[in-house]
């Protein structure tokens, strides 16, 4: 039998701008196998409806994903008043319809602080929640539902962008945790009618935006330019570490700190977390200060082989 291919050691951070009716999954593992890499992951879902940022972390760049997935995010939406589905956006039918004619853009604007600052959502069954084990998503689809506990999530900011009844337009800067589907049926109940999401898009997550993102069409980039021209394309892992406090390490200290001991750095944070790089400003890992002020490695990323 032979060797299974486990692809190559290829490090850094891909931020797709995803295509509609594609999960998040089938975008990672499209990409995963056009770089050919041994190791992938995203950084937080776009339901096949959503359309927009989502950073791919490969090799290494893996165990940043974390703090991206805890990032705030940014979403500009499309909803359509006076229906509501069984999903909560087009791709599900329709289960309810309600009269939304007196709903005028005064109305809308009037309710939208009622939704911001910090709030509960009850998550929604076409959702990657699990109870007792099973995904909410897979019970919905076997025409079940279950108590859901609701979750406290922080809407930064809502703005209208567009009235034109019955579709909506909106911007919606958020936490983590935010199901934008949720928002929209509650802002709807608000108004006294339904609503749905038509169209999703997120433009934001963390220290990325849109205008950063690469096209959808890498296959025709691999054809043209080979891996090469994909790598091209990626961002070194510590861009997922924008605005973190850092500190450099001279080859001695680096050399023990891979080893996972603490360190002393000169000039180091009293406290907190912290990225710490070596003499190349080549990312070594995460670190914490501890209680003696040393540098104490968190998470540590294997970009150069260790030597003494």
């Amino acid at each position: 039998m032979g060797r299974r291919h486990k692809g190559r050691a290829v490090h850094g951070i891909l931020l797709l701008d995803k295509d509609a009716g594609l999960s998040s999954n089938q975008a990672l593992q499209r990409v995963k196998r056009l770089f050919g890499a041994a190791k992938a992951g995203h950084t937080g879902s776009l339901d096949p409806l959503a359309t927009g940022m989502l950073p791919i972390c490969l090799g290494e760049a893996t165990k940043l994903s974390g703090h991206l997935l805890d990032a705030d995010k940014t979403y500009e939406v499309e909803l359509r008043l006076g229906q509501a589905t069984d999903t909560a956006d087009a791709d599900g039918r329709i289960i309810s319809e309600s009269d939304c004619s007196q709903v005028d853009q005064a109305a809308v604007e009037s309710v939208l602080p009622r939704f911001m600052g910090e709030i509960e959502q009850i998550p929604p069954m076409y959702s990657a929640v699990k109870h007792e084990g099973q995904r909410l998503y897979k019970i919905a689809r076997q025409g079940g539902e279950v108590e859901r506990k609701p979750r406290r999530i922080t809407i930064h900011g809502l703005q209208l962008l567009d009235f034109k009844l019955p579709h909506l337009r909106m911007r919606v800067d958020c936490s983590k945790g935010t199901y934008i589907r949720t928002l929209v049926e509650d802002l709807a109940a608000a108004l006294g009618t339904h609503a749905h999401v038509t169209a999703l898009r997120r433009i934001r997550l963390g220290p990325f935006s849109t205008a950063m993102t690469a096209e959808p069409a890498l296959a025709a980039l691999a054809q043209e330019q080979g891996q090469t021209g994909l790598d091209a394309l990626l961002l070194p892992p510590q861009a997922a570490l924008a605005g973190w406090p850092q500190v450099s390490l001279d080859a001695d200290s680096s050399f023990y700190f891979r080893r996972g001991q603490a360190v002393q750095v000169r000039g180091a944070p009293g406290k907190g977390q912290l990225a710490v790089f070596g003499p190349d400003d080549v990312l070594l890992g995460l670190a914490e200060i501890d209680d003696d002020g040393r540098v104490a490695p968190r998470r540590l990323l294997e970009l150069r082989p260790i030597s003494p």
